[in-house]
């Protein structure tokens, strides 16, 4: 076993959501959040002085206002010589990819005791916006901090631009359509599936003290369309859309466990970092192999299970990142969990809140508090997922350390894989891979978005108009056949799709 000064373990955590869904409270900074999270986490530990201790704080990039140096700030608020400080990028890997770096900092002994915060405040600054005040006159931080920025090359490569494929509520049911036609599965099925799946994580959020949206929903409410679950896409009703409208917060104090026994930290507040890994793929969604599966997915489980020397379903707790179902249903698939596991301690983005990069913080939160009250051999694992199924990260915990201490590997791997060029400007046949349709607030097919393949092996991509829209709409007959595989006759135009389904060029 390595030297206690080696070994990170989480100590103290905090989470907290200022209002809830149809219930606003005045708005305020995602820095005053976050500072509260960090109160809440300090308090946790149970010991004085480890918040004069903190020389590390990472923090979770923040969305809905910009800080120059957020950790800076925390510090400042702490009165710590914080020595260490980083601020990641957009993406909801981070929360685990940066806990990882952490352990790595402490087993390496550039870290002894660290904070890692992350929080968003989208619903007050909906609140502010809406009424046409400018947060900073309400006394947001301006200096240095301000209004959020945006960056479009964000949204997707220029090939998704083109094809329109450039938000989440238009990539996410492109995976999750592959994924149930790859499973033998009708669209109706997949749908239904997804419901039960959502509403058992309802049931989770419901008695969760943070969530944003704490009620427990049946599976055919969740699937039904209707005036307050209109479809966004034919995959998804709003229900099984992420939530980024909420005000909430987390922290997470870790530090080595020397740090933790000079301090008093009670042996019951102690949880173990054995460490994770991370993968990523080829940000150009529409270039990769495959649509029904995640490699980078399974290289980061897959490697942080080998170095534990653990099988999938050996795990006591599971907590997915669940931006959209089809994320949770391919981890339950590549770890081996039974078909009907629920995994997630928090409920998911639809339910529990989706505070955009920061939402797996909370499951390190919550995985915490949980193991604290369960038998201490158990092992859970936090996986975290960014961009478009693009940035893996899954990190493993426990009540016990594992006996060689820290055996992570922070270092994201680039996982190989064949990636299609795509093929611009062409008129003739091709064969569906994968598709969507779009869906206006009347409820109508607005657009529908294609990948498809051409006889000589091509892909393709691009979108629709509403007319074409609604006739993939008809050819799916009220979900009981795929648009996957699909033969059409299309003409692309700048991304602009006309399609016209073979059968009915037949008929």
């Amino acid at each position: 076993m390595p030297h206690p000064s080696a070994i990170p373990v989480i100590v103290g955590v905090g989470d907290l959501r200022h209002g809830r869904a149809g219930n606003p409270q005045d708005p305020r900074e995602p820095l005053e959040l976050i500072a509260d999270a960090v109160t809440a986490a300090l308090a946790d530990c149970g010991s004085a002085g480890l918040d004069a201790a903190v020389d590390t704080v990472y923090a979770i990039k923040t969305s809905s206002w910009n800080y120059a140096d957020l950790p800076a700030l925390i510090g400042k608020r702490l009165g710590a010589n914080v020595s260490r400080t980083l601020t990641s990028s957009v993406g909801g890997h981070w929360p685990a990819a940066l806990l990882d770096r952490i352990g790595a900092d402490i087993a390496a002994g550039s870290a002894e005791v660290a904070l890692l915060v992350g929080g968003e405040a989208q619903a007050s600054l909906k609140t502010l916006n809406k009424a046409g005040t400018d947060p900073a006159s309400v006394g947001w931080t301006t200096a240095p901090g301000g209004p959020p920025t945006f960056d479009a090359t964000e949204l997707g490569t220029a090939d998704m631009q083109r094809a329109g494929t450039i938000t989440p509520t238009r990539v996410y049911p492109l995976f999750e359509n592959s994924h149930g036609a790859s499973l033998g599965e009708r669209p109706a099925q997949t749908r239904a599936s997804s419901a039960r799946l959502y509403a058992a994580f309802s049931d989770v959020a419901a008695s969760h003290p943070a969530a944003w949206s704490p009620v427990a929903r049946t599976a055919q409410d969740i699937a039904t369309p209707g005036p307050d679950n209109r479809l966004v896409s034919d995959a998804y009703p709003l229900a099984m859309n992420a939530m980024p409208f909420v005000d909430q917060a987390a922290a997470v104090v870790v530090c080595s466990l020397a740090a933790a026994r000079d301090h008093g930290v009670a042996e019951d507040r102690i949880v173990y970092v054995w460490g994770g890994a991370g993968a990523h793929e080829d940000p150009n969604v529409l270039a990769r192999k495959t649509f029904g599966d995640s490699p980078a997915m399974r290289s980061a489980t897959e490697r942080i299970l080998t170095r534990a020397g653990l099988g999938g379903d050996e795990l006591s707790i599971v907590d997915s990142y669940c931006c959209f179902p089809v994320v949770p249903k391919l981890l339950v698939g590549v770890l081996g969990l039974p078909a009907d596991a629920v995994p997630s301690v928090l409920g998911g983005h639809s339910f529990f809140g989706g505070p955009l990069s920061s939402y797996s913080l909370h499951s390190v939160v919550e995985v915490t508090r949980t193991l604290r009250h369960h038998d201490a051999r158990e092992v859970a694992m936090v996986h975290a997922n960014g961009g478009y199924l693009t940035y893996q990260h899954a990190v493993l915990l426990s009540r016990q350390p594992h006996a060689d201490g820290y055996i992570g590997d922070p270092t994201s791997h680039d996982v190989p894989a064949e990636l299609h060029s795509l093929t611009r400007d062409y008129t003739g046949s091709a064969d569906i891979i994968t598709a969507t349709i779009e869906y206006d607030r009347t409820g109508e097919p607005s657009i529908g978005f294609i990948v498809a393949q051409t006889p000589d092996g091509r892909r393709i991509a691009g979108h629709t108009n509403s007319d074409d829209a609604a006739a993939l709409v008809a050819y799916t007959a009220e979900g009981t056949r795929s648009l996957v595989g699909a033969p059409v006759r299309v003409i692309d135009r700048g991304g602009l799709l006309t399609v016209e389904l073979e059968e009915q060029a037949n008929t």
